[in-house]
Protein backbone atom coordinates (compact mmCIF):
# COMPACT_ATOMS: atom_id res chain seq x y z
CA UNK A 1 0.00 0.00 0.00
CA UNK A 2 3.12 2.85 0.68
CA UNK A 3 4.43 1.48 -2.00
CA UNK A 4 1.48 2.52 -4.13
CA UNK A 5 0.92 5.60 -2.55
CA UNK A 6 4.06 6.70 -3.51
CA UNK A 7 4.10 5.75 -7.10
CA UNK A 8 0.22 7.94 -7.44
CA UNK A 9 2.52 10.57 -5.29
CA UNK A 10 5.17 10.58 -8.00
CA UNK A 11 3.37 10.75 -10.82
CA UNK A 12 1.26 13.42 -9.68
CA UNK A 13 4.66 15.69 -9.05
CA UNK A 14 5.34 14.10 -12.47
CA UNK A 15 2.04 15.64 -14.01
CA UNK A 16 2.45 19.01 -11.85
CA UNK A 17 5.74 19.81 -13.35
CA UNK A 18 4.96 19.00 -17.16
CA UNK A 19 2.29 21.33 -16.43
CA UNK A 20 4.24 23.86 -14.93
CA UNK A 21 6.58 23.67 -17.57
CA UNK A 22 4.21 24.53 -20.34
CA UNK A 23 5.14 27.82 -22.25
CA UNK A 24 2.72 29.23 -24.82
CA UNK A 25 5.74 30.03 -27.06
CA UNK A 26 3.35 31.81 -29.90
CA UNK A 27 2.82 35.13 -27.93
CA UNK A 28 5.39 37.29 -29.77
CA UNK A 29 3.83 35.93 -33.17
CA UNK A 30 2.72 38.52 -35.20
CA UNK A 31 -0.54 36.79 -36.01
CA UNK A 32 -0.75 36.34 -32.29
CA UNK A 33 -0.59 39.97 -31.59
CA UNK A 34 -2.97 40.52 -34.08
CA UNK A 35 -5.55 38.64 -32.64
CA UNK A 36 -5.00 39.89 -29.14
CA UNK A 37 -5.92 43.24 -30.20
CA UNK A 38 -9.00 42.37 -32.19
CA UNK A 39 -9.75 40.64 -28.81
CA UNK A 40 -9.35 44.10 -27.18
CA UNK A 41 -10.84 45.99 -29.51
CA UNK A 42 -14.01 44.33 -29.47
CA UNK A 43 -14.05 43.98 -25.57
CA UNK A 44 -13.83 47.71 -25.73
CA UNK A 45 -17.16 48.65 -28.05
CA UNK A 46 -19.89 49.71 -26.74
CA UNK A 47 -23.74 49.39 -27.69
CA UNK A 48 -25.30 52.89 -29.27
CA UNK A 49 -28.81 52.72 -27.16
CA UNK A 50 -29.97 56.11 -28.26
CA UNK A 51 -32.13 56.60 -31.59
CA UNK A 52 -30.94 56.98 -34.84
CA UNK A 53 -31.72 60.65 -36.81
CA UNK A 54 -30.79 59.30 -39.76
CA UNK A 55 -30.45 55.66 -41.50
CA UNK A 56 -28.42 54.84 -44.80
CA UNK A 57 -28.70 51.41 -45.97
CA UNK A 58 -25.65 50.30 -48.45
CA UNK A 59 -27.09 47.41 -50.79
CA UNK A 60 -24.80 45.72 -52.82
CA UNK A 61 -26.90 43.94 -55.77
CA UNK A 62 -25.04 39.92 -55.97
CA UNK A 63 -22.05 40.91 -53.25
CA UNK A 64 -22.49 37.66 -51.30
CA UNK A 65 -19.76 36.55 -49.23
CA UNK A 66 -17.74 35.01 -51.87
CA UNK A 67 -17.72 38.35 -54.29
CA UNK A 68 -16.67 40.55 -50.58
CA UNK A 69 -13.88 38.41 -50.71
CA UNK A 70 -12.65 38.18 -53.98
CA UNK A 71 -13.33 42.23 -53.89
CA UNK A 72 -10.71 42.57 -50.68
CA UNK A 73 -8.03 40.69 -51.99
CA UNK A 74 -8.28 42.42 -55.58
CA UNK A 75 -8.01 45.80 -53.42
CA UNK A 76 -5.32 44.60 -51.41
CA UNK A 77 -3.50 43.65 -54.17
CA UNK A 78 -4.23 46.71 -56.13
CA UNK A 79 -2.31 48.23 -53.14
CA UNK A 80 0.39 46.17 -53.77
CA UNK A 81 -0.02 43.64 -51.15
CA UNK A 82 -0.67 40.11 -51.08
CA UNK A 83 -4.31 40.71 -50.61
CA UNK A 84 -5.94 38.14 -48.47
CA UNK A 85 -5.06 40.64 -45.24
CA UNK A 86 -6.82 43.74 -46.10
CA UNK A 87 -9.63 45.18 -44.34
CA UNK A 88 -13.08 46.59 -46.93
CA UNK A 89 -14.49 50.20 -45.05
CA UNK A 90 -17.55 47.78 -44.03
CA UNK A 91 -14.85 44.52 -42.65
CA UNK A 92 -13.69 46.72 -39.83
CA UNK A 93 -17.84 47.42 -39.03
CA UNK A 94 -18.14 46.52 -35.47
CA UNK A 95 -21.64 44.48 -35.60
CA UNK A 96 -22.41 41.67 -37.95
CA UNK A 97 -25.00 38.96 -38.86
CA UNK A 98 -26.13 36.75 -41.65
CA UNK A 99 -29.62 36.81 -43.50
CA UNK A 100 -30.98 34.19 -44.95
CA UNK A 101 -32.36 35.41 -49.09
CA UNK A 102 -34.99 32.95 -50.18
CA UNK A 103 -38.48 34.53 -51.18
CA UNK A 104 -41.42 32.74 -50.70
CA UNK A 105 -41.76 30.40 -53.83
CA UNK A 106 -38.27 30.85 -54.44
CA UNK A 107 -35.44 29.15 -53.08
CA UNK A 108 -32.46 31.27 -54.71
CA UNK A 109 -34.19 34.50 -54.60
CA UNK A 110 -34.65 37.29 -57.06
CA UNK A 111 -33.74 40.83 -56.42
CA UNK A 112 -37.24 42.05 -56.23
CA UNK A 113 -38.13 40.14 -53.12
CA UNK A 114 -35.12 40.34 -51.77
CA UNK A 115 -35.44 43.84 -51.52
CA UNK A 116 -39.08 43.69 -50.42
CA UNK A 117 -38.22 41.86 -47.44
CA UNK A 118 -35.50 44.30 -46.56
CA UNK A 119 -37.49 47.84 -47.08
CA UNK A 120 -41.30 46.47 -45.49
CA UNK A 121 -40.26 43.46 -43.18
CA UNK A 122 -42.30 40.73 -44.60
CA UNK A 123 -40.93 38.01 -47.50
CA UNK A 124 -43.09 38.34 -50.81
CA UNK A 125 -42.89 36.08 -54.26
CA UNK A 126 -39.56 36.77 -56.61
CA UNK A 127 -40.70 39.25 -58.84
CA UNK A 128 -42.91 41.02 -56.51
CA UNK A 129 -42.47 44.79 -55.80
CA UNK A 130 -43.62 45.88 -51.70
CA UNK A 131 -46.86 43.77 -51.95
CA UNK A 132 -47.71 40.91 -50.06
CA UNK A 133 -47.29 37.37 -50.87
CA UNK A 134 -50.72 37.01 -51.84
CA UNK A 135 -50.32 38.36 -55.22
CA UNK A 136 -49.72 36.18 -58.02
CA UNK A 137 -47.21 37.79 -60.46
CA UNK A 138 -48.95 39.97 -62.65
CA UNK A 139 -51.87 40.51 -61.08
CA UNK A 140 -51.30 44.03 -60.92
CA UNK A 141 -55.41 44.56 -59.52
CA UNK A 142 -54.77 42.23 -56.64
CA UNK A 143 -51.16 44.48 -55.83
CA UNK A 144 -53.43 47.45 -55.65
CA UNK A 145 -55.58 45.70 -52.36
CA UNK A 146 -52.20 44.40 -51.01
CA UNK A 147 -49.61 46.84 -50.53
CA UNK A 148 -46.87 46.50 -47.95
CA UNK A 149 -45.41 49.96 -46.40
CA UNK A 150 -42.19 50.39 -46.98
CA UNK A 151 -39.71 52.55 -45.03
CA UNK A 152 -39.11 54.96 -47.72
CA UNK A 153 -42.98 55.70 -46.92
CA UNK A 154 -42.69 55.87 -43.02
CA UNK A 155 -39.65 58.44 -43.21
CA UNK A 156 -41.61 60.34 -45.52
CA UNK A 157 -44.68 60.89 -42.77
CA UNK A 158 -41.97 60.92 -39.82
CA UNK A 159 -41.12 64.23 -41.45
CA UNK A 160 -37.38 62.85 -42.82
CA UNK A 161 -35.86 63.53 -45.99
CA UNK A 162 -35.44 60.41 -48.61
CA UNK A 163 -33.00 59.54 -50.82
CA UNK A 164 -31.88 56.99 -53.35
CA UNK A 165 -28.80 56.12 -55.07
CA UNK A 166 -28.27 53.93 -57.58
CA UNK A 167 -26.12 52.97 -60.35
CA UNK A 168 -28.84 50.57 -62.40
CA UNK A 169 -32.06 51.99 -63.27
CA UNK A 170 -33.85 54.08 -60.70
CA UNK A 171 -36.74 51.59 -61.78
CA UNK A 172 -34.89 48.90 -61.56
CA UNK A 173 -35.78 45.96 -58.58
CA UNK A 174 -33.97 47.40 -55.46
CA UNK A 175 -34.50 51.09 -56.14
CA UNK A 176 -38.03 50.40 -57.32
CA UNK A 177 -39.24 48.22 -53.71
CA UNK A 178 -38.82 51.96 -51.61
CA UNK A 179 -41.62 53.38 -53.82
CA UNK A 180 -43.49 50.97 -56.21
CA UNK A 181 -45.99 48.69 -55.20
CA UNK A 182 -45.83 46.51 -57.98
CA UNK A 183 -47.18 42.57 -58.92
CA UNK A 184 -44.01 42.46 -61.46
CA UNK A 185 -40.87 43.95 -61.55
CA UNK A 186 -40.87 44.48 -65.06
CA UNK A 187 -43.39 47.21 -65.23
CA UNK A 188 -40.88 50.09 -65.69
CA UNK A 189 -43.03 52.11 -67.76
CA UNK A 190 -46.05 51.97 -69.24
CA UNK A 191 -45.37 49.72 -72.61
CA UNK A 192 -45.63 46.97 -70.08
CA UNK A 193 -49.08 47.20 -68.77
CA UNK A 194 -52.35 46.11 -70.68
CA UNK A 195 -54.83 48.48 -71.75
CA UNK A 196 -56.98 46.43 -69.10
CA UNK A 197 -54.38 46.97 -66.40
CA UNK A 198 -54.24 50.36 -66.91
CA UNK A 199 -58.10 50.86 -66.90
CA UNK A 200 -57.91 49.03 -63.67
CA UNK A 201 -55.67 51.53 -61.71
CA UNK A 202 -52.45 50.12 -62.29
CA UNK A 203 -49.81 52.60 -62.55
CA UNK A 204 -45.53 51.86 -63.65
CA UNK A 205 -43.27 51.98 -61.66
CA UNK A 206 -41.61 54.94 -63.15
CA UNK A 207 -45.38 56.60 -62.75
CA UNK A 208 -44.89 55.62 -59.21
CA UNK A 209 -41.42 57.59 -58.64
CA UNK A 210 -42.87 60.83 -59.76
CA UNK A 211 -46.03 60.91 -57.90
CA UNK A 212 -44.80 59.19 -55.06
CA UNK A 213 -47.21 61.40 -52.61
CA UNK A 214 -46.15 61.11 -48.95
CA UNK A 215 -44.72 63.65 -47.35
CA UNK A 216 -42.61 65.83 -50.04
CA UNK A 217 -42.32 63.31 -52.08
CA UNK A 218 -38.50 61.56 -52.68
CA UNK A 219 -35.82 64.23 -52.36
CA UNK A 220 -32.55 62.76 -54.04
CA UNK A 221 -33.02 60.18 -57.03
CA UNK A 222 -29.79 59.56 -58.64
CA UNK A 223 -28.91 57.00 -61.08
CA UNK A 224 -30.18 55.50 -64.99
CA UNK A 225 -32.92 54.81 -66.69
CA UNK A 226 -34.39 57.57 -68.35
CA UNK A 227 -35.81 55.39 -71.23
CA UNK A 228 -39.07 55.05 -68.42
CA UNK A 229 -39.40 58.25 -68.41
CA UNK A 230 -39.76 59.56 -71.86
CA UNK A 231 -41.86 58.45 -75.28
CA UNK A 232 -40.92 55.76 -77.68
CA UNK A 233 -40.76 59.53 -80.05
CA UNK A 234 -38.57 61.27 -78.29
CA UNK A 235 -35.21 60.98 -77.61
CA UNK A 236 -33.23 62.16 -74.54
CA UNK A 237 -30.28 64.04 -74.08
CA UNK A 238 -28.00 61.56 -75.19
CA UNK A 239 -30.01 60.66 -78.48
CA UNK A 240 -31.37 56.96 -77.01
CA UNK A 241 -35.14 56.51 -77.51
CA UNK A 242 -37.54 56.56 -74.74
CA UNK A 243 -39.72 53.77 -74.46
CA UNK A 244 -42.94 55.24 -72.94
CA UNK A 245 -46.27 54.48 -74.64
CA UNK A 246 -48.74 56.74 -73.05
CA UNK A 247 -47.06 59.72 -74.93
CA UNK A 248 -45.90 61.29 -71.08
CA UNK A 249 -43.05 62.68 -70.34
CA UNK A 250 -42.51 62.07 -66.64
CA UNK A 251 -39.63 64.31 -66.27
CA UNK A 252 -40.98 67.23 -67.68
CA UNK A 253 -44.24 66.44 -64.53
CA UNK A 254 -41.42 66.27 -62.25
CA UNK A 255 -39.88 69.51 -62.61
CA UNK A 256 -43.66 70.63 -62.91
CA UNK A 257 -44.63 69.72 -59.64
CA UNK A 258 -40.93 70.61 -57.89
CA UNK A 259 -40.71 74.02 -59.66
CA UNK A 260 -37.59 74.38 -57.19
CA UNK A 261 -36.01 71.12 -57.89
CA UNK A 262 -32.93 70.24 -60.32
CA UNK A 263 -32.68 67.83 -63.25
CA UNK A 264 -29.86 66.83 -64.27
CA UNK A 265 -28.11 64.04 -66.97
CA UNK A 266 -24.20 64.18 -66.72
CA UNK A 267 -21.52 65.34 -64.71
CA UNK A 268 -21.24 68.63 -65.59
CA UNK A 269 -25.06 68.96 -64.13
CA UNK A 270 -23.78 66.77 -61.04
CA UNK A 271 -20.39 69.40 -60.67
CA UNK A 272 -22.37 72.47 -60.30
CA UNK A 273 -25.65 70.73 -57.82
CA UNK A 274 -26.10 73.41 -55.01
CA UNK A 275 -26.57 71.81 -51.27
CA UNK A 276 -29.67 74.70 -51.17
CA UNK A 277 -31.03 72.14 -53.85
CA UNK A 278 -34.30 70.83 -52.33
CA UNK A 279 -35.16 68.32 -55.12
CA UNK A 280 -32.80 66.70 -57.50
CA UNK A 281 -33.84 64.30 -60.12
CA UNK A 282 -30.59 62.80 -61.93
CA UNK A 283 -30.93 60.35 -64.74
CA UNK A 284 -27.43 60.37 -66.04
CA UNK A 285 -27.56 57.10 -68.46
CA UNK A 286 -30.65 55.85 -70.67
CA UNK A 287 -30.91 52.12 -69.28
CA UNK A 288 -28.16 51.68 -66.55
CA UNK A 289 -25.33 53.92 -65.22
CA UNK A 290 -21.44 52.54 -66.94
CA UNK A 291 -19.55 49.98 -64.96
CA UNK A 292 -17.15 51.46 -62.99
CA UNK A 293 -14.07 50.33 -65.12
CA UNK A 294 -16.05 51.92 -68.34
CA UNK A 295 -17.13 55.12 -66.30
CA UNK A 296 -14.53 57.41 -67.94
CA UNK A 297 -15.50 56.72 -71.57
CA UNK A 298 -19.27 57.70 -70.83
CA UNK A 299 -20.06 60.72 -73.43
CA UNK A 300 -21.87 62.38 -71.20
CA UNK A 301 -20.02 61.64 -68.26
CA UNK A 302 -21.38 59.83 -65.08
CA UNK A 303 -20.04 60.88 -61.19
CA UNK A 304 -19.13 58.07 -59.24
CA UNK A 305 -20.97 55.93 -56.51
CA UNK A 306 -18.87 57.27 -53.95
CA UNK A 307 -19.13 61.24 -55.27
CA UNK A 308 -23.27 60.83 -55.61
CA UNK A 309 -23.16 58.88 -51.74
CA UNK A 310 -21.68 61.97 -50.78
CA UNK A 311 -23.48 64.66 -52.47
CA UNK A 312 -26.89 62.91 -51.55
CA UNK A 313 -25.83 62.84 -47.77
CA UNK A 314 -24.99 66.92 -48.24
CA UNK A 315 -28.02 66.89 -49.65
CA UNK A 316 -30.58 65.18 -46.90
CA UNK A 317 -28.01 66.35 -44.14
CA UNK A 318 -30.23 69.75 -43.47
CA UNK A 319 -33.33 68.39 -42.29
CA UNK A 320 -32.92 68.74 -38.68
CA UNK A 321 -35.63 65.67 -38.87
CA UNK A 322 -33.52 63.38 -40.31
CA UNK A 323 -32.67 61.43 -43.18
CA UNK A 324 -33.34 57.93 -44.38
CA UNK A 325 -30.33 57.40 -47.66
CA UNK A 326 -30.21 54.08 -49.68
CA UNK A 327 -27.07 53.15 -51.94
CA UNK A 328 -27.06 50.20 -54.40
CA UNK A 329 -24.37 49.32 -56.14
CA UNK A 330 -26.31 47.88 -58.98
CA UNK A 331 -24.27 46.65 -61.21
CA UNK A 332 -21.94 43.87 -59.35
CA UNK A 333 -24.88 41.81 -59.98
CA UNK A 334 -24.64 42.50 -63.67
CA UNK A 335 -21.08 41.50 -63.77
CA UNK A 336 -22.04 38.68 -62.37
CA UNK A 337 -24.75 37.35 -64.67
CA UNK A 338 -22.07 38.11 -67.61
CA UNK A 339 -19.54 35.99 -65.89
CA UNK A 340 -17.01 38.68 -66.12
CA UNK A 341 -15.39 38.72 -62.63
CA UNK A 342 -13.26 41.70 -63.03
CA UNK A 343 -16.17 43.88 -63.83
CA UNK A 344 -17.57 42.92 -60.85
CA UNK A 345 -14.88 43.38 -58.74
CA UNK A 346 -14.23 46.74 -60.02
CA UNK A 347 -17.65 47.81 -58.96
CA UNK A 348 -16.85 46.22 -55.67
CA UNK A 349 -14.36 48.65 -55.15
CA UNK A 350 -16.70 51.55 -56.12
CA UNK A 351 -19.08 50.53 -53.52
CA UNK A 352 -16.62 50.00 -50.87
CA UNK A 353 -15.64 53.85 -51.58
CA UNK A 354 -19.40 54.72 -51.40
CA UNK A 355 -19.41 52.89 -47.90
CA UNK A 356 -15.98 54.69 -46.47
CA UNK A 357 -17.41 58.61 -47.43
CA UNK A 358 -19.94 57.71 -45.70
CA UNK A 359 -18.44 56.49 -42.26
CA UNK A 360 -16.09 59.05 -42.74
CA UNK A 361 -18.78 62.10 -43.08
CA UNK A 362 -21.50 61.04 -40.53
CA UNK A 363 -21.48 60.28 -36.61
CA UNK A 364 -21.91 57.06 -35.31
CA UNK A 365 -23.84 58.90 -32.41
CA UNK A 366 -27.29 59.49 -34.92
CA UNK A 367 -26.59 57.60 -38.03
CA UNK A 368 -27.04 53.86 -38.76
CA UNK A 369 -25.04 52.43 -41.42
CA UNK A 370 -26.28 49.06 -42.40
CA UNK A 371 -24.39 46.90 -45.64
CA UNK A 372 -25.55 44.39 -46.75
CA UNK A 373 -26.30 42.39 -50.05
CA UNK A 374 -29.90 41.51 -51.71
CA UNK A 375 -28.37 37.94 -52.53
CA UNK A 376 -25.37 36.10 -53.85
CA UNK A 377 -24.30 35.01 -56.83
CA UNK A 378 -22.66 31.37 -57.60
CA UNK A 379 -18.79 33.25 -58.23
CA UNK A 380 -16.57 30.42 -56.53
CA UNK A 381 -12.72 30.86 -55.17
CA UNK A 382 -11.14 27.39 -55.27
CA UNK A 383 -8.21 25.31 -56.07
CA UNK A 384 -5.22 25.45 -53.47
CA UNK A 385 -3.47 28.80 -54.70
CA UNK A 386 -0.63 30.17 -53.15
CA UNK A 387 -1.22 33.11 -50.49
CA UNK A 388 -0.80 36.48 -52.51
CA UNK A 389 -2.30 34.74 -55.74
CA UNK A 390 -3.72 36.79 -58.49
CA UNK A 391 -7.50 36.64 -57.64
CA UNK A 392 -8.26 36.91 -61.23
CA UNK A 393 -5.06 35.34 -62.38
CA UNK A 394 -4.51 31.17 -63.01
CA UNK A 395 -4.27 29.19 -59.46
CA UNK A 396 -0.68 28.85 -58.79
CA UNK A 397 0.47 26.15 -56.29
CA UNK A 398 1.29 26.22 -52.52
CA UNK A 399 4.77 26.93 -51.48
CA UNK A 400 5.68 24.39 -48.74
CA UNK A 401 8.99 26.99 -48.09
CA UNK A 402 10.98 24.57 -49.75
CA UNK A 403 10.75 26.42 -53.63
CA UNK A 404 9.79 23.04 -55.34
CA UNK A 405 6.71 24.90 -55.90
CA UNK A 406 7.79 28.31 -57.18
CA UNK A 407 6.12 28.98 -60.74
CA UNK A 408 4.21 25.97 -61.17
CA UNK A 409 0.69 25.79 -61.89
CA UNK A 410 -2.32 23.56 -60.97
CA UNK A 411 -3.48 21.75 -63.15
CA UNK A 412 -6.80 19.83 -62.92
CA UNK A 413 -7.55 16.32 -64.11
CA UNK A 414 -7.77 17.28 -67.99
CA UNK A 415 -3.96 18.40 -67.50
CA UNK A 416 -4.88 22.26 -68.26
CA UNK A 417 -4.51 25.29 -65.81
CA UNK A 418 -8.14 26.78 -64.20
CA UNK A 419 -8.29 30.34 -62.94
CA UNK A 420 -8.92 31.11 -58.70
CA UNK A 421 -12.39 32.38 -59.71
CA UNK A 422 -14.71 30.41 -61.71
CA UNK A 423 -18.97 30.32 -61.54
CA UNK A 424 -21.05 27.56 -60.74
CA UNK A 425 -23.03 28.06 -64.27
CA UNK A 426 -22.73 31.01 -66.89
CA UNK A 427 -21.47 31.86 -70.32
CA UNK A 428 -17.89 30.58 -69.92
CA UNK A 429 -19.05 27.00 -69.58
CA UNK A 430 -18.66 24.96 -72.41
CA UNK A 431 -20.15 22.69 -74.18
CA UNK A 432 -17.72 19.63 -74.52
CA UNK A 433 -13.86 19.58 -74.21
CA UNK A 434 -12.56 22.61 -71.63
CA UNK A 435 -10.76 25.20 -72.97
CA UNK A 436 -6.91 25.35 -72.65
CA UNK A 437 -6.06 28.51 -70.62
CA UNK A 438 -2.51 28.62 -71.03
CA UNK A 439 -2.27 31.72 -73.28
CA UNK A 440 -5.63 33.22 -72.66
CA UNK A 441 -4.90 36.17 -70.71
CA UNK A 442 -7.16 35.70 -67.93
CA UNK A 443 -7.18 39.58 -66.74
CA UNK A 444 -8.29 40.72 -69.01
CA UNK A 445 -11.27 43.10 -68.37
CA UNK A 446 -13.67 41.19 -71.09
CA UNK A 447 -12.73 37.95 -70.16
CA UNK A 448 -15.71 35.57 -68.88
CA UNK A 449 -14.43 33.07 -65.78
CA UNK A 450 -14.85 29.32 -66.81
CA UNK A 451 -18.49 27.75 -65.46
CA UNK A 452 -19.42 24.09 -64.57
CA UNK A 453 -22.76 24.91 -66.15
CA UNK A 454 -23.53 26.22 -70.05
CA UNK A 455 -26.32 29.50 -69.40
CA UNK A 456 -26.26 32.34 -71.26
CA UNK A 457 -26.86 34.12 -68.01
CA UNK A 458 -25.35 33.04 -64.75
CA UNK A 459 -27.66 33.20 -62.08
CA UNK A 460 -28.36 34.08 -58.30
CA UNK A 461 -27.18 31.78 -55.70
CA UNK A 462 -28.86 31.13 -52.33
CA UNK A 463 -26.54 31.13 -49.67
CA UNK A 464 -26.73 33.92 -46.73
CA UNK A 465 -25.40 37.04 -47.27
CA UNK A 466 -23.51 39.81 -44.52
CA UNK A 467 -25.28 42.52 -42.82
CA UNK A 468 -22.87 44.56 -41.11
CA UNK A 469 -23.71 47.44 -39.12
CA UNK A 470 -22.67 51.03 -37.38
CA UNK A 471 -24.24 53.35 -35.10
CA UNK A 472 -27.65 53.57 -32.87
CA UNK A 473 -28.80 49.98 -32.12
CA UNK A 474 -26.43 48.03 -34.85
CA UNK A 475 -26.03 45.85 -32.12
CA UNK A 476 -29.55 44.34 -32.68
CA UNK A 477 -27.47 42.42 -35.68
CA UNK A 478 -26.40 39.14 -34.46
CA UNK A 479 -26.55 35.89 -35.42
CA UNK A 480 -28.54 34.10 -38.44
CA UNK A 481 -31.74 36.31 -39.66
CA UNK A 482 -34.61 36.08 -42.18
CA UNK A 483 -33.75 39.41 -44.19
CA UNK A 484 -36.92 40.73 -43.59
CA UNK A 485 -35.72 41.30 -40.19
CA UNK A 486 -33.63 44.18 -41.54
CA UNK A 487 -36.53 46.59 -41.50
CA UNK A 488 -37.14 45.65 -37.65
CA UNK A 489 -33.86 46.97 -37.01
CA UNK A 490 -34.49 50.43 -39.19
CA UNK A 491 -37.89 50.67 -37.62
CA UNK A 492 -36.53 50.28 -34.17
CA UNK A 493 -33.50 52.52 -34.36
CA UNK A 494 -35.38 55.40 -35.73
CA UNK A 495 -39.00 55.27 -34.26
CA UNK A 496 -40.18 55.18 -38.00
CA UNK A 497 -43.67 53.66 -37.37
CA UNK A 498 -44.29 55.86 -33.94
CA UNK A 499 -43.18 59.21 -35.96
CA UNK A 500 -44.94 58.47 -38.99
CA UNK A 501 -48.15 57.56 -37.24
CA UNK A 502 -48.21 60.56 -34.90
CA UNK A 503 -48.04 62.98 -37.97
Amino acid sequence: MDLLKCSILSLSILLANHVYALQISQTKDRWYQASLKTLAKIKAQRHITTKAKNIILFIGDGNGVSTVTATRIYAGQKRGLSGEEHVLSYDALPNVALAKTYNTNAQTPDSAGTATAILTGIKTKAGLLSVTDAVVRGDCVAALANNATTVFELAEAAGMSTGIVSTARVTHATPAAAYAHSADRNYEDDSKLSAAQKAAGCIDIATALVEFNIGDGIDVIMGGGRRHFIGIGSVDEEGKKGRRTDGKNLIQRWQNRYKDGVYIWNQQGFDHLSTGNQKVLALFNNSHMAYEIDRAADKGGEPSLAQMTAKSIQLLSKNQQGYMLMVESGRIDHAHHQGNAKRALEDGLAFDAAVQVALQSTDPLDTLIIVTADHSHTLMMQGYAKRGNDILGLSYAIDAGDGKNIGKLNLSSDGKPYTTLVYANGPGGSVGERPDLTKTDVTDVDYQQQAIVVRKSETHSGEDVAIYARGPKAHLFAGTVEQNYIFQVMNEAADLVVRAMAN
